[in-house]
């Protein structure tokens, strides 16, 4: 049995713009959070984020998504949000969080799915996608990467991890609400409440292994752990995606920047890509609505 920690539910009361009732998926020994709105009979749209986010990054993308009679389902990962949090930092490898996508999708019986893939969310998502591509309508790709030779590391990207991999750099924790409030470049944003918000799954050091260990698979640097290989064939795979493929990228952000965005999308026969003018790495937390309706719009292209 995996121990694991398990935030308290006061965490998560009262957070603005989250209203949306909990479901509950048993995987493994865990308690694995994720939200199901709107119609049941509705194409599906699941979700996926990143770090060291949670489910609450997509909530100004689910009204417009269920306005329009979509169904979404957005999960948050072992160590994420309201799941379960194992407490070994050793636990966390990606594979595991590929293995509980597929958990999902599976139990829900989903077909005909758009994938909403970010950051973590893209390797994630994606290889799912490209292991069953027949059960995907679409996929709409963020701010995110594949490791591959077309990827470029960049000084940013090695800024990044050189810091969440060293706590001394960061104040000795991860602090995730702050980690995600200072990235934002659109004015407008209650930042204080938006680190609340993001802060709220993690109570002390041993909730926090996820958003530890999460920095420490990147597969420039750990290639097991971070599925380097499989990544590399995924991105070869979506170059014959056999369903629509967007993107859709803030284009203020430093390390998956836009012109990245516009090198993927090129690679893909048919694909569109939407600039999000000075939007940075969350681009759901500074543009979801404007997200959602770019998301339709290309759904009745």
């Amino acid at each position: 049995m995996t121990r694991a920690f398990r935030t308290p539910d006061e965490r998560f009361e009262n957070l603005p713009g989250y209203p949306f009732a909990p479901h509950w998926l048993d995987w493994n020994g865990l308690r694995i959070h994720y939200l199901d709105e709107g119609p049941k009979s509705g194409p599906p749209v699941l979700l996926l984020h990143g770090e060291p986010t949670w489910s609450y990054l997509y909530r100004k993308l689910i009204p417009p998504l269920v306005a329009a009679g979509h169904r979404c389902i957005a999960p948050d990962y072992a160590g994420f949000g309201k799941s379960d949090k194992p407490t070994d930092d050793a636990w966390y490898v990606i594979a595991r969080h590929v293995e509980l996508v597929r958990a999902l999708i599976a139990e829900l019986a989903l077909t005909r799915v758009t994938l909403v893939c970010q950051d973590w969310g893209g390797p994630i998502g994606l290889l799912n996608a490209v292991a069953d591509p027949g059960r995907f309508a679409r996929l709409f790709i963020l701010n995110t990467w594949l490791h591959h030779d077309a990827f470029v590391y960049n000084a940013a990207f090695e800024r990044w991890r050189a810091a969440a991999t060293d706590p001394a750099q960061l104040g000795g924790d991860m602090p995730c609400g702050r980690i995600v409030a200072g990235t934002l470049t659109r004015p407008g944003h209650d930042k204080p409440a938006i680190a609340r918000a993001y802060d709220a799954p993690f109570v002390g050091f041993e909730s926090k292994a996820g958003p530890r260990r999460f920095p420490q698979c990147l597969p420039c640097a750990n290639p097991v752990d971070g599925l380097a290989a499989e990544q590399a064939r995924a991105i070869e795979a979506l170059d014959r995606f056999p369903a629509p493929v967007h993107f859709a990228f803030g284009d203020a952000d430093g390390i998956f920047t836009f012109d990245w965005a516009e090198r993927w999308a090129k690679r893909i026969p048919g694909a569109t890509l939407d600039r999000v003018s000075g939007a940075n790495h969350f681009v759901q937390e500074e543009a979801g609505e404007e997200l959602a309706e770019l998301l339709l719009r290309r759904e009745r292209a």
